[in-house]
């Protein structure tokens, strides 16, 4: 293994950083480009068992520290998708496909598909706020949640890694009902449940009225949610929000996580965000002769 490199659940990567679900992840194309930007990993598009159009704009609003959006979980259709996963699976990284599901039995199934396309690994969305009765509807009930991964875990043999909410008091339960059920790792967090209004038009902007807020404006949120997890579950952690720098990266792995995933930095900053923060980190395990970034997994945690 190179100083970079990091094993999640039995996931080679060759950096921590991974592309999160919902940036650039719904054809192989766009896939592709963010693997040869340097991504260690390459999260898919939350793809359903049918093709879905989405909610109508507007779905997206831009903040000085991040953005809002609905979007609807738009998208292909598992079966659609299996040409973008050909494409996205030559990358050379690997390819975590991300579903969503209303009930156990519809996410065994699209995960049998998405396993059969050459997924590393499967990633079950359990917390997108704003899908109705997708998503955190049903990811922050444990029951719920220890029957998802139950289902899937028995139906394929690849990694099953499950995105939990941070919008609930009952999180660390859930990550519990992850870990008794077999999951191989959580990935922490999705979007936080948010709105903005238009004072010239004295509504809400989003066609939704809420949406998932994203960007640097979650980052305490997303490392004090992988802190707490890090310290409940043994299971590895996956950090998401707010991550734009080699410093952001660190301050999660240093909360407990493995690895990390990159999404609104890519609008913000440019695929170049996946080098830099790369290149700071290879300079920081020089500057402090660190051999493997997992020396300093849950550093923050020994007091």
């Amino acid at each position: 293994m190179t100083a970079l490199e990091v094993d999640l659940a039995g996931i080679k990567l060759r950096n921590p950083t991974l592309l999160a679900s919902g940036v650039m992840g719904e054809t192989g194309d766009s896939l592709l480009r963010v693997a040869v930007a340097g991504a260690g990993g390459l999260v898919t598009k939350s793809i359903g068992l049918e093709p879905r159009k989405g909610y109508p704009n507007p779905t997206l609003v831009e903040l000085p520290d991040g953005y809002i959006n609905a979007m609807g979980l738009p998208g292909p259709g598992i079966e659609a998708f299996a040409e973008e996963m050909e494409i996205a699976t030559k990358s050379g990284v690997p390819v975590i496909g991300s579903l969503f599901a209303a009930i156990p039995e519809d996410f065994a199934s699209l995960a049998i598909k998405m396993e059969s396309y050459g997924a590393a690994a499967i990633e079950l969305n359990l917390s997108c706020p704003h899908a109705k009765g997708y998503g955190m509807e049903v990811g922050i009930d444990p029951d719920a949640v220890h029957a998802i991964v139950s289902s899937v875990k028995d139906a394929v043999r690849v990694p099953v890694m499950a995105k939990l909410t941070p919008n609930t008091h009952r999180l660390l339960d859930v990550a519990r009902a992850v870990e008794a059920a077999g999951g191989d790792a959580i990935v922490a967090i999705n979007t936080v449940k948010a709105m903005a209004i238009s004072v010239e038009a004295r509504r809400p902007i989003l066609h939704n009225t809420t949406g998932g807020l994203s960007g640097p404006a979650i980052k305490p949120i997303g490392l004090r949610c992988v802190y707490e997890l890090h310290e409940a579950v043994k299971l590895p952690i996956v950090g998401v929000g707010g991550i734009e720098s080699s410093r952001d990266v660190l301050e999660y792995m240093m909360a407990g996580a493995t690895a990390v995933q990159v999404g609104s930095a890519v609008g913000r900053r440019g695929l170049k965000v996946f080098r830099e923060i790369c290149d700071g980190l290879a300079e920081h395990m020089a500057a402090n002769g660190l051999n493997r970034l997992s020396e300093i997994v849950g550093a923050a945690h020994v007091h």
